[in-house]
């Protein structure tokens, strides 16, 4: 017969080790935090000193490609300007309108659709061909129908963001587990209370991902019906800034665009990470 070896472990020993793990896992993505920000202000660093370089050693002209030291004067001046403002909150009026618009129609008619099979097998054909069709292919249509406002610039925004947050939330109702719902039915409740209780966290990640690339199309064509609809904005004024030869504000106001899709884009990131902080998928890049 073999002995059976008992080892005795002291009190606080495994408390003692948690806390130590739980420590070196901080550490470690402090560590992981600090070298993304160096690396991603070391690209940002080349990133300016290859153009600046560029219009110098006459790769290109500098007349049309102004050196990064021009343009960030410029910068500077417009972000002075009152004006300047006045122009990126009407962008983002335009944007947070269509964006809103899109998003509850979207998601509306994503869940109705994506409940009912008659209804996803009757639009399948509907959708997959209104969902290619080019945003900006409907501009004559927008200014014919509203002329030269908000509205028609809304109608392109609200049609662009529209497929991606549908589709998403298409794919997440269909996601539903089969042996929850048929326990949930079984157990005797309602339709609402299955599209609240069940339908709903499921196709929550998949509403935040489409909500997300919705924000940056949104933004994108926004600024595209200001520059060809001529909606006050930023893009307008990058079209007046081409047309006087002013090349400087050009690269300026791309740059604030830019600027703007990034700040969209981290801040969406921050607010998916915040609301699935249950799910998995948030949870796993925590650990990594």
């Amino acid at each position: 017969m073999r002995s059976a070896v008992t080892t005795l472990v002291p009190e606080g020993t495994a408390t003692t080790q948690s806390s130590t793990d739980a420590g070196r896992f901080r550490r470690g993505r402090r560590t992981r935090s600090v070298r993304k920000i160096a690396l991603g202000l070391a690209g940002i660093a080349g990133f300016l000193l290859t153009w600046q370089l560029l219009p110098a050693l006459g790769v290109v002209d500098p007349q049309y490609f102004p050196p990064a030291t021009v343009t960030l004067s410029q910068l500077a001046q417009d972000v002075r300007d009152l004006e300047f403002w006045r122009n990126v909150g009407r962008t983002l009026t335009q944007w947070g309108l269509g964006l809103l618009i899109a998003t509850v129609l979207a998601t509306v008619l994503g869940t109705i659709v994506g409940l009912v099979p008659f209804l996803r097998r009757a639009t399948h054909t509907t959708v997959e061909f209104l969902r290619p069709i080019p945003s900006v292919a409907l501009i004559p249509l927008a200014v014919l129908l509203f002329g030269y406002q908000i509205q028609s610039a809304l109608l392109i925004i609200v049609y662009a963001s529209f497929w991606q947050v549908f589709i998403q939330v298409l794919y997440g109702v269909a996601d539903v587990d089969a042996v929850a719902r048929d326990t949930a039915r079984s157990f005797g409740l309602s339709r609402g209370s299955r599209v609240v209780n069940l339908v709903f966290p499921t196709a929550l990640p998949y509403l935040m991902t489409g909500l997300r690339l919705a924000a940056a199309v949104a933004l994108i064509l926004a600024i595209t019906a200001e520059m060809f609809i001529g909606n006050p904005g930023l893009g307008r004024e990058i079209v007046f800034a081409q047309s006087a030869g002013n090349w400087p504000a050009v690269y300026s106001l791309v740059i604030v665009t830019g600027l703007l899709g990034l700040i969209i884009n981290l801040v969406f990131r921050a607010i998916e990470r915040r609301t699935l902080s249950w799910h998995q998928s948030v949870r796993g890049e925590d650990v990594l």
